[in-house]
């Protein structure tokens, strides 16, 4: 059950792992010229982009990542999408090649909306490193904070039982073959009974943060899924 907070179980981690570093090339990439490192276009490369991103100094400060990790990111979000941003259609396509054997389109419409966070129904550089900082860089309290606001699908502060099968169905679309034993058409719905009851304490019908955080911060499958990717950039 660890996707469901949307990471994958261990065994799954080199995989992901190895079509992240296929999204994004430059992640990879050689070193870059003496004449590119010093160059404020080879930095930024905005001239040619419609939306411009904030500079890589206050980044930095508002991210864990270094300034040659922000470069090496945003030469990759560029070759993905040169307008500087993304719509939720290509962050479909985008996401779909984590998971070709299931339909990941719906779990990626969730996701979206996470990292789409003024709600402007696309995505911009900032957007997505401040996403990427928190899954892979955040303490414990921030990555429960950002997947508690993945399952309030509405916004309002509360996890309904709704939502949360809202998101476990697309998550076991999303994982389409790989599961094993095939699940039951009413095996999300199971899970989410148990979660449920688990998460509302008070069993007032929904699920607050605060229920969300100490129900994960005392479940050690979640706890260990925390850490998967830390490393991996």
């Amino acid at each position: 059950m660890l996707y469901f907070l949307g990471y994958p179980q261990n065994g799954h981690r080199r995989g992901v792992r190895a079509r992240l570093m296929r999204l994004f090339p430059c992640s990879t990439a050689k070193k870059p010229s003496a004449s590119n490192q010093n160059s404020v276009e080879d930095e930024l490369e905005l001239s040619a982009v419609r939306h411009r991103p904030e500079g890589l100094e206050q980044l930095e400060a508002q991210t864990r990542f270094s300034r040659k990790e922000l470069q090496i990111l945003y030469r990759g979000f560029k070759n993905e999408c040169p307008s500087g941003v993304v719509n939720e259609d290509t962050f479909k396509d985008i996401y779909a090649q984590f998971f070709p054997q299931g339909d990941a389109s719906t779990y990626a419409h969730f996701l979206f909306n996470a990292f789409d966070t003024d709600h402007n129904g696309s995505v911009s550089f900032e957007d997505f490193v401040m996403g990427l900082s928190i899954l892979l860089r955040g303490t414990v309290q921030e990555k429960l904070n950002w997947a508690f606001n993945l399952y309030d699908i509405n916004k309002d502060g509360y996890i309904t039982k709704e939502e949360m099968l809202d998101i476990m169905k697309a998550i076991y679309d999303m994982m389409g073959k790989c599961t094993y034993p095939v699940l039951k058409e009413e095996t999300p719905r199971q899970h989410v009974e148990i979660f449920f009851q688990k998460m509302d304490k008070n069993k007032d019908g929904v699920v607050t943060i605060d229920e969300f955080i100490d129900c994960c911060q005392n479940d050690e499958n979640i706890m260990r899924s925390m850490h998967l990717f830390e490393n991996v950039i």
